[in-house]
């Protein structure tokens, strides 16, 4: 007997489309997804524990709050990259709030030690990649419990293992084509649900 979970057409909206209609369950999912990145961007700002609670708390907030100004339109344009922005100004409020701001002591000293810091929210290429393949992972876990666990395997065996779809079927006693469908269904649940929201 199929898993009702698998079923098609159940979750054909975009988690994006979810999110636009405010739908609380796709902030949740949304939370479960980036909390555990916003919280490695807040330690690197050097905020742990409540504060950096308070930070994700306002992080979240702000963004359901203006999700109507997140846009796709130029090369580039994220979602990670716009909530990148919004923690950035959540960290430096909260700095502003708490006073543990730096005092700029003036002078071109002072400016070339400034410019000298590394932002701790700045991105290179690969901190990029590797934020994405863990959104990814995260994304993997988060569809994994609406899978048969037969189905699941199918797929895992056949994406990250890279294992032919032939040699799966045989050790599972299924057909190469149920393999491939499986495969082709998880896949379509992840772009369905998180592809506009993990590049």
């Amino acid at each position: 007997m199929s898993d009702r979970r698998e079923a098609p057409d159940a979750t054909s909206v975009t988690l994006l489309m979810r999110l636009r209609a405010n739908e609380p369950d796709a902030w949740h999912r949304v939370v479960r997804l980036y909390a555990p990145l916003l919280y490695s961007w807040c330690g690197r700002a050097g905020l742990q524990g409540a504060d950096a609670d308070d930070v994700l708390q306002e992080v979240f907030r702000s963004a359901s709050a203006h999700f109507a100004d997140f846009r796709r339109d130029r090369p580039g344009d994220s979602f990670r990259g716009w909530l990148r922005a919004i923690a950035a100004n959540a960290i430096r409020l909260h700095f502003r709030k708490s006073g543990r701001q730096v005092k700029p002591s003036g002078g071109t000293d002072a400016l070339m030690q400034l410019h000298e810091v590394a932002d701790p929210l700045s991105e290179t290429e690969e901190d990029g990649e590797a934020e994405c393949d863990e959104l990814r992972r995260r994304a993997l876990e988060l569809v994994r419990g609406e899978f048969e666990e037969r189905t699941w395997q199918m797929f895992w065996q056949t994406v990250v293992e890279d294992r032919p779809a032939a040699d799966v079927a045989a050790e599972l006693s299924v057909s190469a084509a149920a393999v491939r469908m499986a495969r082709s269904r998880v896949l379509r649940r992840l772009r369905d649900e998180f592809d506009e929201l993990i590049s």
